[in-house]
């Protein structure tokens, strides 16, 4: 798929990257947009880039003008950006308005063996459908908007293979949590990762999706999953899918979209699913978890170099090492992102608290992923489902996984987040984030406390 994208080699140097789809949205294409304005150039293909506006969009009353200056004129630049390029935009109210990740796929966009960029580090999710996605910087963005291509190292080659069935209440979220905790939030640094066996096979494409999602949280450039029968199934019908003859020579091409089963990677990682239980995060970066019934590491047992690391991380958390993770307090749950907030998983959180009631001291924000996804939520009752169990449905947008909106967890605040990052301040000046699957999340909001979502099933 890199070689067949390849326009140009630079000598010991990088590739020129054809781009297929470019996606942007309002944090990251304003200053590339000046660039072209400055330099009296339009957008080369602009029918190849998708824009919305997620970064910095409310979750409540979206139809009334933003209240915060710096995220109005964000999108208001955006509108303006992309009228004047001629670029199509799912702006605020639109029907296809949602997070640039959740929509890209949703409608059609992202289609197997794509090169596929965007401003964002989670560009990585495309990879599920067998694409070679990845994020880029705002320079590179201009650099696209100009011209198509890109000047890209072609990364190292891994493969990480996960086998078997993973158990009850163990989802796609706690696979992707359990390989970053064992190979760090560093250790895909300089690699393109591709996720194979039959544990990878058997989740749905919105599973692969998160997986392909935080291939960027252990370092890697991006993550990708060889299309199938159940991507197939995903893409078809799709808003700007092909169809007729054009649908017939794609799925042709796209079944070709397979490592050969002599293949070469530079690394190769293996795991066994059932050793894999729901998963939840204690420190500041997503590596640092550990399964739902374990315990913070002792400090004997973080390497030396790390220790600084790892003591500043548990002061920032207010924890101790050694302790057991359940039962500690949970003031806020977070259901959505680029990573959590589709249709599946509003399903599941919502089956999980389907006739009880949130605690009483928790915070719940539940957000779907995009229009579509709200659409789809109210259709099948979702919303009132929640409201009876007291939680509320609200409006697409990255809400709470970053402080870019008004959805910021409040200083020395838990979070549990089905977001991506547990950065210091991620989700707001103080806040502590534990990242963890819908189900786990689930658990929390009703016990207010990290519960194994398993004494529940």
């Amino acid at each position: 798929m890199w070689d067949a994208h390849v326009v140009a080699e630079i000598k010991d140097g990088p590739s020129v990257l054809y781009i297929d789809r470019h996606l942007i949205h309002e944090v990251t294409s304003p200053q590339a947009f000046a660039g072209l304005d400055k330099r009296g150039i339009k957008v080369f293909r602009p029918e190849k880039t998708v824009a919305t506006p997620d970064h910095n969009v409310p979750t409540v009353n979206q139809h009334l003008t933003i209240h915060d200056v710096l995220s109005r004129t964000q999108v208001d630049k955006l509108t303006e950006n992309t009228k004047n390029h001629g670029v199509q935009l799912y702006g605020l109210n639109n029907p296809y308005q949602g997070i640039v990740h959740v929509i890209g796929p949703e409608l059609g966009f992202t289609q197997p063996g794509m090169t596929i960029v965007c401003g964002d580090s989670h560009t990585s999710t495309h990879g599920a459908f067998g694409c070679v996605a990845f994020g880029i910087g705002t320079s590179e963005v201009e650099m696209v908007l100009a011209t198509q291509c890109i000047m890209q190292p072609k990364p190292k080659k891994m493969r990480i293979t996960i086998d078997g069935a993973l158990g009850k209440g163990v989802t796609a979220k706690d696979l992707i949590l359990y390989i970053i905790s064992k190979i760090s939030a560093s250790g895909g640094t300089g690699y393109f990762i591709e996720y194979a066996g039959s544990a990878i096979r058997n989740l749905s494409m919105e599973g692969r999706m998160t997986v392909c999602n935080m291939s960027i949280e252990m370092g890697a450039r991006g993550g990708l999953i060889a299309p199938d029968e159940t991507t197939f199934a995903y893409v078809k019908g799709k808003e700007f899918a092909p169809a007729g003859t054009e649908w017939d020579k794609k799925l042709s091409y796209w079944k070709t979209l397979v490592s050969d089963s002599d293949a070469r990677f530079d690394l190769e990682l293996r795991y066994d699913a059932k050793d894999i239980e729901p998963m939840i995060t204690y420190g500041t970066n997503p590596g640092m978890g550990v399964g739902i019934t374990g315990r913070i590491p002792a400090l004997s047992e973080i390497p030396a170099g790390n220790t600084p690391t790892f003591e500043k991380s548990l002061a920032y958390m207010g924890y101790e090492n050694g302790t057991p993770m359940l039962g500690k307090p949970v003031d806020y749950v977070f259901v959505g992102s680029c990573t959590n907030g589709r249709i599946e998983d509003l399903r599941q959180f919502t089956r999980f608290v389907q006739g009880k009631k949130k605690a009483p001291g928790v915070t719940a924000w539940i957000v779907p992923g995009s229009r579509q996804v709200e659409k789809q939520a109210i259709a099948e009752g979702i919303d009132m489902l929640l409201k009876e169990a007291g939680f509320e449905l609200r409006q697409p947008g990255c809400s709470a996984c970053l402080a870019m909106n008004d959805d910021k967890i409040p200083e020395g605040m838990y979070a549990v987040s089905t977001s991506n990052r547990n950065f210091e301040g991620r989700q707001g000046p103080g806040a502590r984030t534990l990242l963890a699957s819908p189900l786990t999340a689930a658990a929390a909001a009703l016990t207010g406390k990290i519960t194994d979502p398993r004494d529940f099933l």
